[in-house]
């Protein structure tokens, strides 16, 4: 793999850096002082001075005589020195920030690199709106790789997008700089049943000798697994128990553990390294899905390496765990993920390594951040008009959400959301019909749910019910359902449930509450209808605000909002409901909402 990422190839620079190790040269940085994490050797070496010449890595070890009276110098004063952080799968959507206010956010936490998927912006704008991420990345000091959106729409024939993504698309993006690989292949079922599509959109990365990045939330790891692993994909962050992360890890594939604003599963598939004599080299810490009120009042891989070091995790393997088995993930190990010569000087210092508390952030050898804060400014970049207006409804009468049925009462798929996972159970509930038609029944946690097409004025709309929530009154709306990202409306009676649907529609897409006629939160994302421009600190209040919102209505599910935008995602068990119907994810086909 060859990296585009540091500040100047090697080649370009490699006798500058044996110069500079053998004195003849002078560092422009030395930190001098510090007790080294090597995560080659998984060991903590004491008193140990780095050098850094042209963004890399000279020397480790007694770097005294690296020491020019150009050469900044900074005294880590008995501190941990470890590898920036590197996050192996991320959705920056999912944040609801810009990538400019998201590097904000992540790197004084220590982030100095993410892979991440920017399928969310794809399926609503296409290739257009992955390269206006990669522009406003391009401003910041974080790298941000991209692993290229392979399953746009998520599984074909089930929902429309604003997109489509084909194997000639993956195979143009292969040759952008910014482009380490694909992004998670969810649509597992095109490739256990060897779909040529689904293939192709796999085969155009692996030519470009390119990572594949894996999606397979499937319980069984037997036959359907060694299929899916064999097909190229290198690595998956759907498990979700013990035995999941074991058997990829088994098989060669990296397990990357996720812990992320709403899905809490570290807890459980951390087990396979501290209850399993196994090496870890395989396994990886992720956040997948990150909202900002999160970054800002836990933190990011910092978070997660402070969560497996209390789960049992040595602090050692943690910090490899977002550090040089990301890199080595990804084919990058000879160039990122390490302090040792010739690397890429991205490094973090840490005075509490049990809480993973980071001080200092350093990328490409310049100082970034320092006690949370940054050191570093960087251009605004403002996204362009056509990222900004991307819902394409008219506004609706509440009659659009009216589900007419014959006889006094019926047998109803529900979908039951499960609290800090990605799955649903499909329940079959008997439910009254009144006045000719099916409604909520909040009394029994019994939401109605609608979902419409947004992009292409189809007409196209999805009804359906869902419980689990726990509201008990009012209507909440988003334009972030995943993946797809249409207008996703979840309520208790109609009239909030269509104030909430033109309140999105007007202001462009976002996220809000309503309660009797009332607006009780409101999170415009004009961008996409995916994020906002706005700071990180004014995103964490608003949507601080929205959660208030959530539980005054009886909710009390961690980031329910991102639970309710998975409620369309057709490639998660058990079922789903897209603008074209109910799904039955187990099976793959559209199912009646009413059994007969």
């Amino acid at each position: 793999m060859i990296n585009t990422f540091c500040k100047k190839p090697l080649w370009e620079v490699s006798q500058k850096l044996v110069s500079v190790a053998s004195g003849a040269e002078k560092a422009d940085l030395v930190i001098t002082g510090a007790k080294l994490v090597n995560v080659c050797t998984k060991e903590i070496l004491e008193n140990i001075d780095v050098a850094v010449s042209e963004g890399r890595i000279a020397m480790v070890g007694n770097c005294q005589h690296c020491i020019g009276e150009n050469t900044t110098v900074v005294d880590a004063n008995g501190k941990y020195l470890a590898p920036a952080f590197m996050d192996g799968h991320i959705h920056v959507e999912s944040s609801m920030l810009s990538v400019g206010e998201y590097a904000k956010a992540v790197v004084t936490h220590g982030t100095s690199g993410i892979f991440m998927d920017p399928h969310e912006i794809c399926n609503v704008l296409g290739l257009n709106g992955v390269k206006y991420m990669l522009e406003d990345a391009k401003r910041t000091p974080l790298k941000a790789m991209l692993t290229t959106p392979s399953c746009v729409p998520a599984v074909a024939g089930f929902e429309d997008t604003g997109a489509k993504i084909d194997p000639e698309d993956v195979a143009e993006t292969m040759t952008w700089d910014a482009c380490v690989g694909l992004g998670e292949m969810m649509n597992f079922p095109g490739i256990l049943y060897a779909n040529p599509h689904t293939h192709g959109i796999v085969g155009e990365t692996l030519k470009a000798g390119k990572i594949v990045t894996g999606h397979y939330s499937l319980p069984e790891t037997d036959k359907g697994l060694n299929a899916y692993i064999a097909s190229g994909v290198r690595c998956c962050h759907e498990s979700t128990r013990e035995e999941d992360s074991l058997a990829k890890m088994r098989l060669g594939m990296y397990a990357l553990l996720r812990e992320g604003s709403a899905w809490h599963d570290l807890k459980e598939v951390v087990k396979a390294i501290t209850k399993h004599e196994v090496d870890s080299r395989f396994a990886c810490l992720i956040s997948d899905d990150t909202h900002p009120n999160t970054l800002q009042s836990q933190g990011h891989l910092d978070h997660i390496v402070k969560r497996a070091i209390q789960e049992g995790v040595d602090p050692v393997t943690a910090i490899q765990m977002v550090t040089i088995n990301v890199a080595q993930c990804f084919q990058l190990d000879h160039e990122m993920g390490s302090v040792t010569p010739s690397k890429c000087a991205d490094m973090v210092l840490i005075d509490d390594l049990e809480n993973c508390h980071v001080t200092d952030v350093f990328i490409d050898g310049e100082y970034v951040a320092k006690n949370g804060k940054l050191v570093k400014e960087f251009p605004e970049y403002v996204y362009p008009d056509d990222a900004r207006h991307s819902v394409h409804l008219d506004p609706m009468d509440k009659r659009v959400f009216d589900i007419p049925v014959s006889g006094e009462t019926a047998k109803v798929h529900v979908m039951e959301v499960i609290p800090a996972r990605v799955g649903t159970y499909d329940r079959v509930i008997e439910m009254p019909v009144i006045d000719g038609k099916l409604q909520a029944n909040p009394e029994r946690d019994i939401l109605k749910v609608a979902v419409f097409d947004r992009h292409k004025r189809t007409g196209t709309v999805g009804r359906g019910f869902v419980k689990g929530f726990g509201i008990h009154k009012g209507a909440l709306a988003q334009t972030v359902a995943h993946d797809a990202h249409n207008l996703l409306v979840v309520g208790t009676n109609d009239e909030d449930m269509t104030l909430a649907a033109n309140t999105l529609i007007a202001c462009g897409g976002g996220l809000v509450a309503v309660v009797d006629g009332k607006i009780i939160g409101h999170v415009p994302l004009p961008i996409a209808g995916l994020m906002s421009d706005r700071p990180l600190e004014e995103m964490s209040v608003k949507i601080g605000e929205l959660e208030k919102a959530w539980k005054d209505m009886g909710c009390e599910l961690p980031s329910p909002f991102m639970t309710m935008a998975l409620i369309p995602l057709a490639c998660l068990p058990e079922t789903r409901l897209t603008n074209r119907g109910l799904v039955d994810c187990r099976t793959f086909q559209f199912i009646d909402l009413i059994e007969k």
